[in-house]
Formats: structure tokens, C-alpha cells, sequence
């Protein structure tokens, strides 16, 4: 950025001197790398190739940094998913503790403004290490113009950025549903279900996935009855183990929820007040009609590529909108490279983040690599749900002899002595070698002790590895240790 002195004529208040006028604007820039999307892999990318010594810059559309995780997303929703929880707790189990309180309610507003607050901290955080490490930002919509120039479209017009290097890393957005238009405010996305006004009395959830699991979680806790509509025989999404999955559903529908499996659905209409929805089984049947105040449509998302010049320089995308690389994220392209949501793979923030910092440190010349074995899935309800690895369906499919270690938290003294004994540890591991193939936790903390699983599989342990590592007492992670002893043995020690 530079400025512009310029001779001013004398006035009877001012002399004849040299004036500092307003700032010009830079319409040009240079750069070793250009991040074209500021989520979680964009900006931690951008962060780390700062850190390499390349000078960065990072082009964001948005008002603010973070992407959809951290301003409509994964952020949002947990401070409701925590809080929800806090107030479920206590209204209905505090007394059993002996925490004796007058009448439970809650301030949804109050609500609302807590997720708003965290998310300007964070958000306001991304900005701070950009400064901190010299990753400069560029405001605007950034449009691949040539293999090494990047065009943003901003408030203030064009600016060119001439680049060594170009990442994409401009995620996804939510699937549209066909024939259906969102409102934001009876026909609803995720991110119009962090923004409601009231808690309504009805909710349908289209999609039993982790986002509609979630969101219908925070609902059915505050009041709301919520029933999810999925069109496959289970809930949890892609890669869950379906008997963790089934465990799940039955807790849930205790708390309240209700769900209506292997359905179709085949219209969403606005009437007045009220949502309908038709619906029929999957494989086809009699029709029924649904009614609700709020419908939440989450049936997945999808890459976004929207203005991002891709076809300019013969970048094509896949048959999924997905841009294709090679295992060092480079595209067709030499020198444009793409992480994160807009890539294959599961559309997962860490996933994008850990991609993020491995393919700039290629871009510098160090090793690329990255274990897609090794990536955990959480699932933030209560109880929480976390895996990695191999579920048993994957090793069925695949014909891999397995052998299977399970623990309960039911026999977990923290988990009993904490009043959540609900769900269990699952360790799958090779028949012959011990080599831990997959982990599923639900249970309290599943999303915390998952890690740990993550760690012992990224290093290629066996079961008896884990077994064998000394675990404080007493801990909920000690049913992970006692489930790695069943499938190594076959015989824990506390059940």
C-alpha cells in the first residue's frame, strides 16, 4: 500500500507544501502463494506457507474469516449443542444429583447472543494471526484468471494479484433439494437453524446425517418436538458403524426425538403457518403428509466452485463437482493446488485444515503426506459419537478377517460415578497381526477420546500397544484401554 503526496495551492489556511492526501488504493499485488477461501483450510494454510517464509495472501468474499465452520457451522452450533445440553440437564437430572433449583427455563435470545459472541471472538482471532504472521487479505471474490494470476472482484473494484502459486480451498455449501426454495425462516438450512427467532413447537429434520442429528438435538432439548425423516435404513451418516448407530437412535428417541427411517420425501410446501411435507417409503408406498412450524432440510453438501475461474485455466471438475488432485493436492494445473471440501474426500474441517498445512510444506519441497485412514468423525448429541478407521460393515465388504474388543461405560467408574453410562467403546483389529483397523466410541466424551484412537492409528498400533499403555484412574478413557485388551485377549478386566 502506498500513498500519494501531491503540491497543494496556497490558501489563506494552508501553505505551499507537501500534503499527505487520502491513501491511494493498490489494484496490484505480488505473491508466492494465493489462498483463495479463508475456512478452516484455507486460513490455517495460509498461516503455516506465512510461516514457511512464503509471502501469502488470502482472498475472502465473506465480511468475515473462518468460512462456513466457523460462522454457520461447526462453531454455532456447539455453543447451542453445549448449552442446550446444560439447560436438558438441569431440567430433568439436576434433582438426582441432589442440586435442588427453583423453576428451569431458558432465554433463547440470551442463547442466540452467547453463539454470536463466541463466533466475533474467534472470528476476530483469525484476523490477529494473520497480522501476527504477515498473511496479508484481500477482501472480495477471487477468480483464477491464469495459472499465475488471481482477479478479486471487491466493494473498490479489481484488484490483480500475480502469484507463484494459487490454492483453492473455497469449501462447500449446502445441497439444494429439488423444487424447494429456503426462506431461512419456516424452510430452513443449517445455517437459517442458527438463526431462528423462537424455539418452534414442531420441527421436521430432512436428513439424519451429523448436521440434522445435531441441530434436531438442540431443538427437541429446548421443547421443540422434532421427528427426522431419512430415506436410508439408519441414522448417523456415511462411515458410522451401524451398530453405534442403531445404540444412538434409541438413545435419542428416549430423550424425545422421533424418526421416521427409509422414507422419501416427495414435496415441501408452505401453507400458511405450517410446513408440509410428503412423504412415502423409499422402495415405494402409501403416501403420508407431515406437518410442522419449521422444516430443516440437511441432507448434505456440496463443492463450491461458484466464479472461481477453474475452466479458464482447463481445470474440469469431477462427475461430483469435486476439483480432482494428485497426493500432493496439485491439480491439472502446475502450480494451482486445491484442499478441503472442494476436493475429494469427507468434508471435515480438520480434514481441511491438516490438508491445508501438508500441501503448502510440499509447495516449500518437504515431504507430502497424509493418512485418509486416520481422519476422525464426531458426532456432538449427548451422548457424543466418534470414530475412525473401519467400520465392521467396511470389513465385511472388504473381506478382511477382524476381531472385535468391546467395553461399556456402564462399567466405567468415571462414567458411572458421573451418571452417564450410556454407550460403549468398539476396537475392530486384524485377525492375524492385531493392527487396530477401527475405532467407535459412543459414550461420554466420545469426541475427545477418539483422539487417542486417532494417535494409536496414525502409528500403525496394535491393540495390545494400547492395552498395554498405563491410563489414569479413574478415567472415561479407560474404556478404550479395557476395549483394545477385549480385542487383543479377549478378556477385559472390569466387565
Amino acid at each position: 500500500m502506498s500513498y500519494k503526496f501531491v503540491k497543494l495551492a496556497s490558501t489563506p489556511l494552508m501553505s505551499s507544501s507537501l500534503r499527505l492526501t487520502s491513501r491511494a488504493y493498490a489494484t496490484t499485488h505480488d505473491a508466492d502463494l494465493v489462498v483463495i477461501g479463508s475456512g478452516p483450510g484455507g486460513y490455517v494454510a495460509a498461516i503455516k506457507a506465512a510461516q514457511l517464509g512464503l509471502k501469502t495472501i488470502s482472498v475472502e468474499k465473506d465480511p468475515t474469516l473462518g468460512g462456513t465452520c466457523l460462522n454457520v457451522g461447526c462453531i454455532p452450533s456447539k455453543a447451542l449443542l453445549h448449552n442446550s445440553h446444560l439447560y436438558h440437564m438441569a431440567k430433568h437430572d439436576f434433582k438426582n444429583r441432589g442440586i435442588e433449583t427453583g423453576p428451569v427455563n431458558f432465554n433463547f435470545q440470551k442463547m442466540m447472543e452467547y453463539k454470536v459472541n463466541a463466533v466475533k471472538q474467534l472470528t476476530g482471532g483469525i484476523a490477529m494471526l494473520f497480522n501476527k504472521n504477515k498473511v496479508k487479505l484481500v477482501k472480495g471474490v477471487g477468480s483464477i484468471a491464469a495459472p499465475n494470476k488471481v482477479e478479486v472482484k471487491g466493494e473498490k473494484g479489481v484488484e490483480t494479484i500475480n502469484t507463484k502459486n494459487i490454492l483453492i480451498a473455497t469449501g462447500s455449501e449446502v445441497t439444494p433439494f429439488p423444487g424447494v426454495t429456503f426462506d431461512e425462516k419456516q424452510i430452513i438450512t443449517s445455517t437459517g437453524a442458527l438463526s431462528l427467532e423462537s424455539v418452534p413447537k414442531k420441527m421436521l429434520v430432512i436428513g439424519a446425517g451429523v448436521i440434522g442429528l445435531e441441530l434436531g438435538s438442540v431443538y427437541s432439548r429446548l421443547g421443540a418436538t422434532v421427528t427426522c425423516i431419512e430415506f436410508l435404513g439408519s441414522i448417523g451418516g456415511v462411515g458410522i458403524d451401524q451398530e453405534v448407530a442403531k445404540t444412538l437412535q434409541k438413545i435419542l428417541v428416549k430423550e424425545g426425538m422421533q424418526f421416521k427411517l427409509n422414507t422419501k420425501v416427495i414435496s415441501v410446501k408452505k401453507e400458511g403457518a405450517n410446513v408440509k411435507v410428503e412423504v412415502e417409503a423409499s422402495k415405494g408406498g402409501s403416501k403420508e403428509t407431515l406437518e410442522a412450524d419449521v422444516v430443516l432440510i440437511s441432507i448434505g453438501r456440496r463443492p463450491y466452485t461458484k466464479d472461481l475461474g477453474h475452466e479458464k485455466v482447463g481445470i474440469a471438475l469431477d462427475d461430483r463437482g469435486r476439483v480432482p488432485v494428485n497426493n500432493k493436492f496439485q491439480t491439472t494445473v502446475p502450480g494451482i493446488y486445491a484442499i478441503g471440501d472442494v476436493i475429494h474426500g469427507p468434508m471435515l474441517a480438520h480434514k481441511a485444515e491438516d490438508e491445508g498445512i501438508v500441501c503448502v510444506e510440499g509447495i516449500k519441497g518437504l515431504p507430502v503426506h497424509f493418512n485418509y485412514d486416520a481422519i476422525p468423525s464426531v458426532i456432538y448429541t449427548s451422548p457424543e459419537v466418534g470414530w475412525v478407521g473401519k467400520s465392521e460393515e467396511d470389513l465385511k465388504k472388504e473381506g478382511i478377517a477382524y476381531k472385535v474388543g468391546k467395553f461399556p461405560f456402564l462399567a466405567n467408574s468415571r462414567a458411572k460415578t458421573n451418571g452417564e453410562p450410556e454407550g460403549f467403546v468398539k476396537v475392530l483389529a486384524d485377525k492375524k497381526t492385531d493392527v487396530i483397523l477401527g475405532t467407535h466410541i459412543i459414550g461420554p466424551g466420545g469426541g475427545e477420546l477418539i483422539n487417542e484412537a486417532v494417535l494409536a492409528q496414525e502409528y500403525g498400533a496394535a491393540a495390545e500397544d494400547v492395552a498395554r499403555v498405563c491410563h489414569a484412574h479413574p478415567t472415561c478413557a479407560e474404556a478404550l484401554r479395557e476395549a483394545n485388551l477385549a480385542a487383543y485377549c479377549g478378556k477385559p478386566i472390569n466387565f
